[in-house]
């Protein structure tokens, strides 16, 4: 059963567990840090931010798993939020699960 654990982890396949410090782990390996925090605003608004924009829509997880791939700006004024096009669209939902589970 270990053996299976740990062929998963290395694989990725942690975003299916809902592992909330498996996703803060991510968000830092994808350097999502750098431009934003937990609970204050940096060169991007914080999660909580986030997470109380979109609370109640029921495509907010598709829209911020499409904005983290493809970048944006206009949402949160006129800087950019660069494009991930390195995560990928499995880790993109998994990241805006994350976010959006930040209260």
């Amino acid at each position: 059963m270990h053996k299976v654990l740990a062929v998963c982890i290395a694989s990725g396949f942690l975003f299916s567990t809902g592992s909330a410090f498996a996703n803060d782990d991510l968000f830092k390996k994808s350097n999502c840090m750098a431009c934003h925090a937990v609970d204050q605003k940096r060169v991007g608004p914080s999660l909580k931010e986030v997470a109380a924009k979109y609370n109640g829509d029921s495509s907010a997880v598709e829209k911020l798993a499409i904005k983290i791939k493809a970048g944006g700006t206009g949402v949160w004024g006129q800087m950019p939020m660069p494009p991930q096009p390195q995560v990928s669209d499995a880790d993109a939902k998994v990241l805006a699960e994350y976010v959006l589970s930040i209260k």
